[in-house]
This record gives C-alpha cells, structure tokens and sequence, in this order.
C-alpha cells in the first residue's frame, strides 16, 4: 500500500496496515507451535508401526486415533468460541497439544500410544475455530485470501520442518526411536504458545481481539442460499475428502514399504518420514498466499472448484511413478494444490456464513476435514491389505474427481463479497 506525502491514511487502510504488520506475524508464530506435534503421526507411521509390528489396519488407528479426537473437539471449541474470548481456547490448542505431546513420547505400548494421541487430539480443538475467524475480521474484505494465505504459511511451515527434524532425530537417537521428536519438539510448541497467549492478553493483542469481535457483531447476513453451498461443500468434503484423504495418511507406509522395500526398513523409515516433507514444500514458498491471492481477485468458488478436481488427477499421478524425480515432482504439485486451497476454502465459508455463527462452522468444518480421512483411514487400510495400494489409488482418483465436478454445480455460484440489495427484507437460506 502505498500513501503518496500529504495524503491522509483511512480508518481501513489504518486496520489493515496495522494488523497484517503487527499481530499476524504472532499469529504465524502460534499456528507455527500448533502444528510442530500435530505434524508428527502421519510421518512417525512407518516407525511405530515396525517397532509394534502393525499391519496396514492397525497402523490406520495412529492417525486415526489422533484425527477422530481432533475432530470431536473442533465443534465444541467453535461453539465456545463464539462466546468466550479466543485467547484462552489458543492457549488450550498450543500448550494443551505440548503436554500431549509429552505424554505420546512417554507411551510404552499401543494401547497407551493411542489413548496419549486421543490426549493430543482433543487439545488441538482450540486454535483454528478461535484464531481463524479473528484473523478474517481483523482485515478489509479484499485482504482475507493474503491473511489467511500468510497465516497458513505458519502451520505448513511446521508440516515441513517437523518431519525432516524428526527423521534426523530418529537416525541421530535410535534408542529413542519415533518418541525423541515428540519429546524433543514438545519444548518450542510450549514456548510458543506461552509467548502468544501473553501477546492476546496485553495491550496490542487484546486490542485487536477486542476489536475483531466488535466487527463481526456488525456484519451483514450472507449471500442467500448459503446452506445449500456449505451443504453441498460439506458432502464434498466427506464423500470425495474420505477416499482422497484417508489414502494420504499411507503415503509414508508406501513409500516405504512399496518404494523403498528393498532398504533395510529402519533407513526406510527414516527417509520416508523425510521425503513425505516434500508435500508441505509449497505451503512455505507461497502456496498459500498464492492461493489467497487469486481468490482475492477472481473470487474464492471458482479456485475451489478448480482445486478439487486437480485434487483427483495428481492421486492418480502420484501412484503412476516409481521414487525419483517424477514422484517428487507429484508430491510437491500435491503439496501446491493443497496450500492454495486451505485459504481460499476459509474465505469460501465465511463468505456463506452469518458472522455470529461463524466459529461454530468453522469448528464443523476443521471437524469433517480430520474426520473424513480418521473415519476412513482404516477401512482403506483394510483395501489396501487386499487389494493393494495401485488400484486404491486408482479408486481414490476417480472418486474424488467425479465427486468435485458433481457438487460444483450446487456451491460454484457463491460470491465472496455479497452485498444485499434490499437490506431490509429477510435474507432466505434455501
């Protein structure tokens, strides 16, 4: 933004500057020490599951345990959220995912690894309904898709580092296997939650949480028909989310159990956990920005659409290369549509949800997006078991593309900024 001499800055131009140069960057930092541990079951997989020796349906309920709680707690904490001050509901989602954390490296058997993941799980309900409607209404309408594209940035960051630090720790500390990451990473998780949960509660931070909540009790209703578009979203999310998702919680055992099966399985599990990093590359090059970006502009339907039936053909891409280059290539394109999607899906809902409902959807949809690929996941291990990973690949990749192209026609005529024409007639939600 740029205010030529003399010019007067505006009260919006004022917020704007204010928030994305001030409290987003604490922001990014949170989202960075939400996601430190959450990143770490799904690359962790191959090494749990060759120390208790698990077949592809019980490796499933690692990740599974830890997302079906996850997602149990996002509804809750939406509803919270929309009546509590959000800095306690962050301070649960950060410090709260740290001591579990500690309690999965402490775990000693199965049994108790999975309870300990359904600890972590449940605390990771209360930052994203909290903090993702503060960020929208902490900016102008045109800036959403680059707030919440940089504040993504944060949380992909930690999708991409954690695993790399976590194959290195694996190599580097044997005797401590998969628990040294999840001990190790808990400390800066716990550090960074408690220097954010300050910042809300001080003068800056509260200030513009204060502010926020203030914006959205004067918002507008939505577009009419917004129940049928988060409706139909939703049904996307589930039936076309659960074959695509849950197959990408067996992307490390494929690697390593497919694609590297002739390594010693400890190397393989290692790099596995490393490679599958790869995917979360573009969150931190400017996927999500990106993404945001182009919503702000041509409006978030039209990108999400497009990206759900990409999602289709790069899972069918992916299955089709042998490790090397090309499958790297796939990954990282994976990874790419994946991080311009994310912003671009948050502005999508809260442009077709009413401003004091809004914590509460985002709490279902952060809740169907882990639940879809939790719910799923072992009943795909149990595919994969008997029918291979190439042709449920094959069956995830026709089932996601026909599913995104059928819904698209019930949400694709959403409009991010809908202004009523009569304002003082009652808006339908057909």
């Amino acid at each position: 933004m740029v205010v030529s001499k003399g010019q007067a800055i505006t009260e919006p131009q004022r917020k704007q500057r204010s928030f994305l140069w001030t409290s987003l960057p604490w922001f990014i930092m949170a989202h960075f020490g939400h996601h430190l541990l959450t990143a770490l079951p799904n690359p962790m997989l191959p090494a749990i599951s060759t120390e208790f020796n698990l077949d592809y349906t019980h490796a499933s309920f690692v990740t599974t345990s830890f997302a079906i709680a996850g997602g149990a707690a996002q509804i809750p904490s939406g509803l919270m959220a929309d009546r509590i001050k959000p800095a306690i509901l962050i301070a649960i989602g950060t410090l709260g995912v740290a001591v579990g954390g500690i309690l999965v490296g402490l775990s000693h058997t199965y049994t108790m690894l999975l309870v300990c993941l359904v600890v972590m799980g449940l605390m990771t309900g209360g930052y994203h309904p909290a903090s993702t409607p503060l960020i929208l209404a902490s900016v102008e309408p045109q800036q959403r898709g680059k707030a919440l594209g940089f504040h993504l940035v944060g949380g992909n960051s930690s999708f991409f580092i954690a695993p790399i630090i976590a194959g290195f720790l694996i190599a580097a500390l044997p005797g401590l296997g998969w628990r040294g990451p999840f001990l190790i990473l808990a400390i800066p998780t716990a550090v960074f939650g408690l220097i954010f949960f300050i910042y809300l509660t001080k003068r800056g931070g509260k200030g513009h949480a204060e502010a926020a909540r203030k914006r959205l009790a004067s918002e507008k209703p939505p577009q009419p028909g917004y129940k049928r578009r988060l409706i139909s979203y939703l049904v996307m999310m589930i039936v076309g989310g659960g074959a695509g998702m849950s197959l990408n919680s067996f992307l490390t055992l494929y690697m390593s159990r497919v694609l590297m099966q002739d390594l010693p399985r400890h190397t393989a599990d290692s790099r596995a956990s490393i490679l599958i990093s790869i995917l979360y590359l573009p969150g931190i090059f400017g996927g999500p920005v990106i993404g945001g970006w182009i919503s702000d502009r041509i409006g978030s339907a039209k990108i999400v659409i497009a990206s759900n039936i990409i999602s289709g053909l790069i899972v069918f891409g992916v299955k089709s290369f042998p490790l090397g280059f090309a499958f790297y290539a796939m990954l990282f394109i994976m990874g790419l549509n994946m991080a311009i999607r994310m912003p671009v899906t948050e502005v999508f809902i809260m442009s077709q949800t009413p401003a004091n409902r809004r914590s509460t959807i985002y709490g279902i949809y952060y809740s169907t997006m882990q639940y879809t690929g939790a719910i799923f996941a072992p009943i795909m291990g149990g595919l994969i078991q008997k029918y291979t990973f190439n042709t449920m690949f094959t069956f995830s990749a026709i089932t996601v593309t026909v599913v995104a192209i059928v819904t698209a026609f019930f949400y694709g005529d959403a409009k991010d900024h809908y202004s009523d024409p009569t304002p003082n007639s009652p808006v339908p939600a057909r």
